[in-house]
């Protein structure tokens, strides 16, 4: 079967960070905002580092300020998403961006999206699941107010609970207050870690958040023992290699640590992260492992049903799900 046409699952996209340049000028015109400093020439997102990155996505969500700006990129986000052949997908919305941690108007931002995923559903036959995240450099008292708005809109459309942001800030613990009440309101969690902190910041994430999956998570392979605890504790990491490689966290795809954990028994998933900033596609990065490093279809299979077993989703969705990727020819 033809790449694209592969049912797809992708668990770790940020929601603001899938806008299209494209479509973040347009918004940008629409409001008089200039933007200009963080385009190249040819109309792409620039910047120099993973720091720089933080605030050229920052200054590109500034455009993002009511619910109908939100209502549309999340019809536009899914759109595409379907194009890559996409079926299912989570994406990271932090109420930071979406009211400012304030609960009525987090509910006000979340109906906004809910409501053009039922529309994308409908339209292009792409699920949506919503991934309430705290941003972990504005610190953890910002975090609460995210966990709150997290819980008080807990239900079939949001169902999970995130982390993201600056890995390097702070100790992933500083943060368990939020997870526990995010994991109170039956919400599953995850949160970034050993992308950029190292095989301990895995260490805190599943030792005190106790996570059910992991953002990234690479950075396990230096860490043995920590291996053999993640592999017990079945938990999956939402491994973007593209975005690894783009931002220097893995120096090339051939010797990725995903080859390395998937061989000894991790369960991985492959996803872009913020696709437009990273110059990717989810097809791209399905074509980029068969071509360079030699996988198969079973490979692109396993990650897909790792995927739908592990996504924050009802049991409903998720036998579906397996199912259309049981009755799919997997043969390149």
């Amino acid at each position: 079967m033809n790449l694209d046409q592969l049912p797809k699952i992708e668990l770790h996209v940020h929601h603001e960070g899938a806008a299209r340049p494209e479509f973040i000028r347009q918004l940008a015109f629409e409001k008089n905002v200039d933007l200009s400093h963080i385009f190249d020439d040819q109309g792409g997102y620039i910047y120099r580092d993973f720091n720089h990155f933080l605030q050229v996505y920052e200054a590109a969500c500034t455009v993002l300020q009511t619910p109908q700006d939100f209502y549309r990129l999340t019809l536009d986000i899914l759109e595409h998403s379907a194009q890559q052949g996409v079926i299912y997908t989570e994406t990271f919305i932090s109420p930071d961006f979406c009211g400012g941690g304030d609960v009525a108007a987090w509910i006000d931002y979340v109906s906004a999206i809910e409501e053009a995923a039922h529309k994308a559903h409908r339209q292009f036959g792409i699920q949506m699941r919503g991934i309430a995240t705290c941003i972990r450099h504005f610190g953890p008292d910002q975090a609460k107010l995210a966990a709150h708005c997290a819980a008080e809109s807990s239900g079939q459309f949001i169902t999970g609970f995130g982390m993201g942001g600056d890995e390097k800030m702070g100790r992933q613990g500083d943060f368990a207050y939020s997870f526990d009440m995010a994991r109170e309101a039956n919400l599953k969690l995850t949160t970034h870690a050993g992308e950029w902190g190292g095989a301990e910041s895995v260490r805190q994430a599943i030792m005190d958040l106790n996570v059910d999956r992991l953002g990234h998570g690479i950075q396990v392979v230096e860490d043995n023992a920590l291996v053999d605890e993640v592999i017990a504790r079945q938990v999956t990491l939402e491994v973007c290699p593209g975005s690894n490689v783009f931002l220097g966290a893995a120096k090339d795809l051939q010797t990725h640590p995903i080859h390395a954990l998937k061989d000894k028994g991790v369960r991985v998933t492959v996803s872009t992260d913020d696709p437009p900033f990273f110059h990717t596609t989810l097809i791209q990065e399905y074509r980029n492992l068969v071509q360079e490093c030699g996988w198969q279809g079973t490979d692109l299979k396993q990650v897909n049903l790792d995927a739908a077993q592990t996504a924050f989703c009802d049991d409903e969705t998720r036998s579906a799900l397996l199912k259309k990727i049981e009755d799919t020819e997997w043969t390149l």
